[in-house]
């Protein structure tokens, strides 16, 4: 059935739709499996609103105004743009809020397993003020880390982290020492996604040991150290038991514990639960699983773009979003553009505009094969260094210490803010320069001739 006369409308104009503030506006990218290219973008509005694939005698004036509309198609590039009414989505009985569950449910829910698409995927979405203003947005933000830290609040710089390795097999005390090492050099430990309460490291006899690692790493090194907690769960519950067992077991530390929530995975319940359930900490976003969806190779679902973005208005304070190419995972150097949209007051996507009206930002976490060596390229492609850097062999495949694979972390950033040739500035810096030969692969490819200019020979 050709739905084209009522769900779509190639007349309205994008800049108008932006204007009036009435729709959020989505961009796909769309193949068709039989019919023409109009007539499946209808019909992937029409299931995305008010439609049937009969007619219906329960159709009504008022159910045809808050139809879902394709207003711009261009069948050469396989792009379709859709607007949808605001009044479309669901909104929380207890404060009127918006979710972005109702938001996927509407843009991505059974549209996509339509048998005339053969593929779609989201590529950008544009959310208007009136509707912005229902999502929670971030509470704590990299700001709040720097004033922990000691440092400007405004421009505090790199935070230099890890992820505690091996990600699963250490008992408890073993665990806790390998936070200690780091901690003597860096700034900000996260667990692994996978670590949780395995039997052999129960997270009652572990956490009061890493609270003691960091607690004897700040009094001997007179600096901050912050932990990022796994509470990811299947249930709420006992998501929430997680945390306020380890409010209760850092006490006087508390605002240097953040919580780690596997989103993608978890959903965006439960990201909302920890935002709302714990608004002073901070939310670290981890996005496991989520290249089975949005990887470059995908031609469904979203892309991880999208996923930072919903990131921000679910309140994540700060959500992986690889390497851009610098690390071990899938990307390019243009993947900056998903940093620039979630830190930023206003951004221009792959098709939108986005202005965020003052909600907070959320943190760009670069983590995935990173080291000092690829770190001095991933910032002058970035065009900065605030953000926070998980690397984990990185810092425990250093070769004389995880301290000073911490340190090599940190000389990385010294070295890209003075502009320094990365060979030139080893040469006064021990723990950079043992780098090189901590990871002499990396060391080959990126600076050849590296073993004459340095003094190495082996």
């Amino acid at each position: 059935m050709d739905q084209s006369a009522r769900y779509a409308d190639l007349s309205l104009d994008e800049d108008t739709l932006i204007k009036e503030g009435k729709h959020i506006l989505v961009a796909y990218t769309m193949e068709p499996n039989g019919p023409g290219y109009l007539e499946a973008a209808a019909h992937f509005a029409a299931e995305s609103s008010t439609g049937t694939n009969v007619e219906v005698s329960t159709t009504d004036d008022f159910t045809k105004g808050v139809d879902a509309l394709v207003y711009e198609i261009d069948e050469a590039k396989g792009i379709m743009k859709i607007a949808y009414p605001n009044e479309l989505f669901d909104r929380n009985v207890i404060d009127g809020r918006a979710m972005i569950v109702s938001f996927l449910t509407l843009t991505i829910g059974n549209n996509q397993g339509m048998g005339d698409i053969a593929h779609a995927q989201m590529q950008d979405f544009y959310v208007p003020p009136a509707m912005l203003a229902l999502f929670d947005g971030p509470s704590k933000t990299i700001h709040d880390l720097w004033s922990l830290l000691g440092r400007d609040h405004k421009n505090g710089g790199y935070i230099a982290g890890t992820i505690i390795k091996p990600k699963l097999g250490l008992r408890p005390e073993p665990f806790a020492e390998a936070a200690y090492q780091f901690w003597l050099g860096g700034d900000f430990i996260k667990n692994d996604e996978p670590q949780g309460n395995q039997v052999f490291c129960p997270i009652k006899e572990v956490l009061p040991l890493v609270h003691d690692a960091m607690k004897r790493a700040q009094d001997e090194t007179g600096e901050a150290k912050l932990f990022s907690m796994n509470i990811t769960a299947d249930d709420h519950h006992e998501m929430c038991a997680r945390a306020d067992y380890a409010l209760e077991v850092f006490g006087e530390d508390a605002p240097r514990l953040a919580f780690l929530v596997d989103g993608y995975v978890g959903g965006p319940g439960m990201v909302t639960t920890a935002r709302r359930n714990y608004p002073d900490q901070y939310l670290h976003y981890h996005r496991a699983g989520h290249g089975a969806v949005t990887s470059p190779s995908s031609k469904r679902g979203y892309t991880a773009y999208i996923l930072a973005k919903m990131a921000r208005l679910m309140g994540a304070s700060g959500i992986h979003v690889g390497t851009m190419g610098y690390g071990k995972m899938e990307g390019g150097a243009d993947d900056k553009i998903i940093a620039y949209m979630i830190e930023r007051d206003e951004c221009q996507g792959p098709f939108y505009y986005q202005k965020w009206h003052g909600m907070k930002p959320t943190t760009p976490i670069i983590s995935g094969g990173m080291n000092a060596l690829r770190l001095p390229g991933f910032f002058e492609n970035l065009g900065h260094g605030n953000v926070i850097n998980t690397s984990g062999g990185g810092s425990y495949g250093h070769i004389d210490s995880p301290a000073d694979g911490a340190i090599s972390l940190k000389q990385a950033y010294q070295c890209y803010l003075e502009g320094a040739d990365p060979i030139e500035f080893a040469k006064d810096h021990k723990e950079f320069a043992r780098a090189f030969e901590s990871f002499p692969g990396d060391a080959d490819k990126l600076y050849p001739g590296w073993r004459e200019k340095l003094g190495v020979h082996k």
